[in-house]
């Protein structure tokens, strides 16, 4: 089903759940239909206090703290899912990879994101396994250093063309200083744009449904300016809300070269039977650069755009961790 043989396209799963993990996600790997997974703490939130599948665990670990029980389930998933994806990894270095996002709440502490991915990194022990490290100033030093010491690293929630550029700038030296074949993926979200910006967009007379993909494309191709073939743009948030668009817009619309496409279980399932597997047409950079000139020409501030969707998107992977803590001592 996916294009890697073709042109080195990918598909992840964003989805993590124990019972999930010994059924359908073994399926899918089987068939090559996805070749990796990632999760954030919105998912675990999700998954830990909806699924029963937990409760034995959590019965057992009742006397820790919240982030112990919390630490404890979610390495646990982790660990499980990189043991079903080493033969991927194997096979090919440059799939095979599950992500495990460090605490949200430190997204402005460069030394304490590094000691929590080292160890992160040394509780799973895995060579398959990514740190998701949000793509915030300290997080770039972070990035660095971790990519440095050989872990592998995924940059997430980037929206911005310049913070594509400093994740890209950080991966690239942390990796040409590393002593092993260290691998990083760079996480444009995508969808949000639309949702946040669809409405005005029509209001003044623009097509809906493709800033999200104008400004990952142009975000892909400053990361391919840095020619580092262990760093691949990862398209993130493609899942879609509503009807008016198919549920696999967002992967059909960006099967680029050399890039992976990490989606909602729903959105893959929807791909499989009717998505397209045949490789999009890449805007090119100056269709991009002319798109956004339009966008200022009409009164569009990229600048607010990136600004409200990255603080909001730091704020809700905040609360989602927040929650699921809360939960977990009660």
């Amino acid at each position: 089903m996916s294009l890697k043989e073709d042109i080195n396209f990918s598909l992840w799963c964003d989805f993590i759940e124990r019972e999930f993990l010994e059924n359908r996600f073994q399926e899918m790997i089987e068939e090559k239909t996805i070749y990796g997974a990632t999760s954030n703490p919105a998912i675990f939130e999700s998954s830990i206090t909806s699924s029963l599948a937990y409760k034995q665990q959590l019965d057992m670990l009742k006397a820790n703290d919240a982030k112990t029980i919390y630490e404890d389930l979610a390495v646990r998933d982790i660990k499980r899912a990189a043991e079903l994806l080493k033969p991927l990894y194997e096979n090919n270095t440059n799939d095979g990879f599950v992500s495990l996002e460090v605490d949200p709440t430190l997204c402005d502490d460069t030394q304490g994101t590094i000691e929590e991915g080292i160890r992160l990194n040394s509780m799973i022990n895995c060579d398959n396994l990514m740190i998701k490290v949000p793509a915030t100033k300290a997080g770039y030093v972070a990035m660095k250093e971790l990519t440095s010491q050989g872990i592998n690293v995924n940059a997430t929630l980037i929206f911005s063309v310049e913070q594509a550029i400093e994740c890209a700038k950080a991966l690239n030296e942390g990796i040409n200083e590393s002593n092993i074949d260290t691998k990083a993926v760079i996480s444009i979200f995508v969808s949000r744009f639309d949702r946040l910006c669809d409405e005005e967009l029509v209001a003044k007379g623009l097509k809906k449904s493709k800033l999200g993909i104008m400004n990952a494309t142009k975000c892909y191709h400053e990361i391919n300016k840095f020619e580092n073939e262990n760093i691949r743009t990862l398209f993130a948030s493609t899942g879609v809300k509503g009807d008016e668009l198919t549920a696999s817009y967002y992967v059909d619309n960006l099967l680029y070269p050399n890039s992976v496409n990490t989606a909602p279980l729903a959105t893959i399932e929807d791909w499989i039977v009717d998505g397209s597997k045949e490789a999009s047409k890449i805007p090119s950079e100056e269709k991009c650069d002319k798109y956004f000139a339009e966008l200022e020409k009409v009164g569009i501030n990229m600048d607010d755009v990136y600004s409200k969707l990255l603080t909001d998107g730091l704020e809700a992977f905040k609360v989602s961790f927040s929650d699921l803590l809360a939960k977990l001592t009660k």
